[in-house]
């Protein structure tokens, strides 16, 4: 691969929501963030946030930077919207820095959080939401072959596809 993942932990969350300028977060580890990836828009923080604050060991279903080791840059983030739900199902989210999208690395991302994912206990889905407009978003997650199951209507991102996969069948692929 040519990213890695790396998982924030629960108070580095909590810090980079209420201190987005700050770099604490950053020290001894091995990469920046130059393009202020959840630093000028906090993107999933403002959910998860919340529910790390109730129950901090949810947060291994939480954010992970998506750096490129060659550089050491932060190139965006990931993140599943909680751990799974009654039925087995965990959504995810994905946001690439701009200047890096369509070049790979959220699929890239997307595969190594699905990954872990299907091998934790009680996931039995994978769910992908998205804009109907978001073409190259619905193109990358048709080419996994989920299913569009239905839509929803999102109160910040509006009108989006529902998109599923077992997770068997993702272990399978």
């Amino acid at each position: 691969m040519r990213i890695e993942l790396h998982p924030l932990s629960a108070d580095e969350i909590i810090e980079l929501f209420e201190f987005p300028d700050g770099l604490r977060i950053y020290e001894g580890k091995p990469f920046s963030n130059p393009h202020r990836v959840l630093m000028d828009e906090s993107g999933p923080l403002r959910w998860r946030v919340p529910q790390v604050i109730a129950d901090p060991t949810v947060n291994i279903w939480f954010v992970r930077w998506i750096v490129l080791p060659s550089t050491g840059e932060i190139i965006g983030s990931s993140s599943f919207h909680g751990p799974p739900d009654p039925s087995g199902m965990v959504e995810i989210g994905l946001g690439i820095h701009p200047k890096f999208q369509r070049q790979g690395y959220g699929r890239e991302a997307l595969v190594a959080m699905w990954s872990w994912a299907v091998e934790q206990p009680k996931v039995d889905t994978l769910r992908y939401t998205v804009s109907p407009t978001n073409l190259a978003s619905v193109k990358l997650v048709e080419s996994f072959e989920f299913t569009r199951v239905g839509e929803q209507m999102d109160e910040i991102d509006g009108l989006e596809d529902i998109y599923e996969m077992s997770a068997a069948d993702f272990r399978a692929r």
